[in-house]
């Protein structure tokens, strides 16, 4: 039973990844930190006061240089790749008790699959919402998603059993979204 709340832990931090890179990460390393969750053996450096403070500095970076029209779309260039790694790590550093090639199986599915998909899915949303709004609607898009990235790591960490039923609500949300922001840009005159 451990090794499944470690896997919905990591696929909770995942999509964490999905909205923003360092968000699951930092909060995996003050978890650690605060001996709040168990680390695999070879990922307890992530634990370490050095890696919190190294962390939330880039989570505050990445946070922040979203709320910047078009610095955004640049981002999410780069972050795509950079959340499905992520996202595979997370699950990596946080399933225990089982074969490394089950672990990394799991985690590249699971862990890679889930945050390459929220990536995708935001992306998407913000391409869309900016041609739609000209770039007008993107600061608030960019809080949202920062809400979402905290939210998923906190509860995944502290819920990791509600976290994964989160992940669905999510990715419906984020579909809706983009469905708006698309009708929306078909709408308008040419």
């Amino acid at each position: 039973m451990e090794w499944i709340l470690g896997l919905f832990l990591g696929i909770g931090l995942a999509a964490s990844a999905g909205f923003r890179v360092f968000v699951p990460l930092f909060a995996m390393s003050l978890a650690a930190y605060f001996e709040i969750i168990p680390l695999n053996e070879s990922w307890k450096w992530v634990g370490s006061f050095t890696a919190v403070v190294v962390l939330g500095i880039a989570t505050l970076i990445e946070a922040l240089a979203y709320f910047f029209p078009y610095v955004d779309n640049l981002l999410d260039t780069i972050a795509l790749p950079l959340a499905t790694v992520a996202g595979t790590l997370v699950v990596v550093a946080t399933v225990n008790d089982m074969s490394p090639v089950v672990t990394w199986a799991l985690a590249i599915i699971a862990g890679g699959g889930t945050a390459g998909a929220i990536k995708g899915m935001t992306t998407s949303t913000r391409a869309v919402s900016t041609v739609s709004t000209a770039g007008v609607a993107n600061p608030i898009m960019a809080g949202v998603e920062t809400i979402f990235a905290g939210f998923m790591a906190i509860v995944s960490i502290l819920l990791p059993i509600l976290a994964i039923v989160f992940v669905f609500v999510i990715l419906f949300f984020f579909r809706k979204l983009f469905r708006f922001f698309r009708k929306k840009q078909r709408s308008e005159p040419v």
